[in-house]
């Protein structure tokens, strides 16, 4: 166990309220995750999971309530100190993988890596081992298209894990692909993870896939209740 963990969540919110038009999204939603802890967080189609996701990756602003991420209140960041957020310490995987299609396998890896300043071959050299460590370096020369959406999900999360996040946000990252397909992805995405101590944050309306984390959380009618009734979880009532 780790000192962070020891002393404490990685990132927490509270009292989060989030409305869109005249709908809420969001009303009074909590939440916290420790760094190297895999969060799963269910719920229903509109129920305000992915909208908590968002808040919480410092995407969306709340209308009200605090997202805390390593003691700092992200809504007082201004939007470049945020972006820095998502480009360094933030990992991202999404539910049909979003890589550039005029891009190889090895040039969307090491993208964030390139982003960051780091210099061609230093930043493909890393890609290709986390390919490796993905099972689909044999897919590194190929573009997107060129390949299985099992295939370009791996290379998904060696894009998220390549610069060595402190949280990862997934978004229904098995949502496109087969049950068989989606547990390797789930395997080696929670394995990566534990290994480096980031914490995962992961948006799944499937308890299959919720069976890879350690804690959840159901988000139903714009809150969010810990279902192992953790003290961790941070207005949820």
């Amino acid at each position: 166990m780790t000192a962070e963990r020891l002393s404490g969540p990685l990132l927490t919110a509270e009292g989060l309220h989030k409305t869109y038009g005249s709908t809420p999204a969001l009303s009074g939603a909590g939440f916290s995750v420790h760094a190297g802890e895999v969060v799963a967080v269910m719920g229903p189609s509109g129920s305000g999971k992915s909208t908590l996701l968002h808040c919480l990756a410092g995407i969306v602003v709340p209308d009200a309530g605090t997202v805390h991420y390593r003691g700092r209140e992200l809504s007082a960041l201004s939007d470049a100190e945020r972006s820095a957020l998502r480009r360094g310490d933030f990992g991202f995987i999404f539910q049909f993988g979003q890589l550039v299609p005029e891009l190889t396998c090895t040039e969307n890896v090491a993208l964030p890596l390139r982003l960051a300043g780091i210099g061609r071959r230093q930043a493909e050299a890393r890609a290709r081992e986390w390919l490796e460590r993905l099972e689909v370096e044999d897919v590194r020369h190929h573009r997107p298209g060129q390949i299985s959406g099992g295939q370009g999900q791996r290379v998904a999360v060696a894009r998220a894990l390549v610069g060595g996040p402190r949280v990862v946000f997934a978004d229904e990252p098995t949502g496109a692909l087969d049950s068989l397909n989606g547990e390797r992805v789930m395997e080696l995405l929670t394995e990566a993870a534990r290994d480096t101590g980031a914490a995962v944050v992961l948006v799944t309306h499937e308890s299959r896939v919720a069976a890879y984390s350690d804690r959840e959380v159901v988000v139903r009618d714009g809150k969010a209740r810990d279902t192992t009734g953790s003290a961790g979880l941070a207005g949820a009532a």
